[in-house]
């Protein structure tokens, strides 16, 4: 398993993780990646993400699943990518992009750059103008890094897991790009923004995943 950090300058600590265990006590390797972009690095690493999210973030954790592949140490049928956020549109992107992985889930994930540029506050207006383009002057850049342009280059089964109190990340972005995917299945949370709170919902959204990724392995040796 893929672990896509969210931000997208955020960063995946080598501190006691329970959600990496979670899932490494359930059998998974778990690779969480610091890619390009990540903090804690440097200047100039978290720099190598200016007006490149959406592409090095994706080429950094398609080679480093990859690297794994090579060495023999994770099974090449079974790999899957998952993340929060701009982790969501980062695992969107590497399924359209590669064919590395066999499932994806995107948690209250990014699929419209257009419109998260068009509905994020002034605050942040400039973090996306850094990471992806000018906006609105460099509109074209945007619809090209967003998944919701290219649907029908992701073929693997997708999960969607979002609230529909969800004010960063609005539902209708999850909700735009599923009912484009044949293979994939939306499930909403009442009443949960961006980032789930609530422990039944965190421990239903976890057992929810673990059954999608079962149900696509089983398919496989099917």
């Amino acid at each position: 398993m893929v672990i896509v950090h969210g931000g997208p300058t955020g960063q995946a600590r080598t501190d006691l993780s329970f959600k990496v265990q979670w899932w490494t006590s359930r059998g998974f390797a778990v690779l969480d990646v610091n890619y390009r972009g990540s903090t804690g690095f440097g200047r100039a690493y978290r720099a190598a993400l200016d007006g490149q999210w959406g592409v090095l973030d994706v080429q950094d954790c398609c080679r480093a699943v990859q690297g794994v592949i090579e060495q023999g140490l994770v099974d090449p049928q079974r790999c899957v990518i998952r993340g929060s956020s701009a982790g969501g549109l980062t695992v969107l992107s590497a399924l359209a992009r590669s064919d590395l992985f066999v499932a994806g889930t995107s948690l209250y994930g990014v699929t419209d750059l257009r419109a998260l540029a068009e509905e994020t506050h002034r605050f942040e207006a400039r973090y996306l103008d850094g990471l992806v383009a000018p906006w609105p002057e460099e509109e074209a850049v945007y619809l090209a890094r967003s998944p919701l342009s290219w649907p029908e280059k992701i073929t693997a089964p997708v999960l969607f897991l979002h609230g529909d109190a969800d004010r960063v990340v609005p539902l209708s972005q999850g909700q735009a790009l599923q009912k484009q995917l044949p293979a994939s299945s939306l499930h909403v949370y009442p009443g949960e923004g961006h980032g789930f709170r609530d422990a039944g919902v965190i421990a239903d959204s976890l057992a929810r995943e673990l059954a999608f990724y079962r149900d696509v392995f089983a398919g496989r040796r099917g």
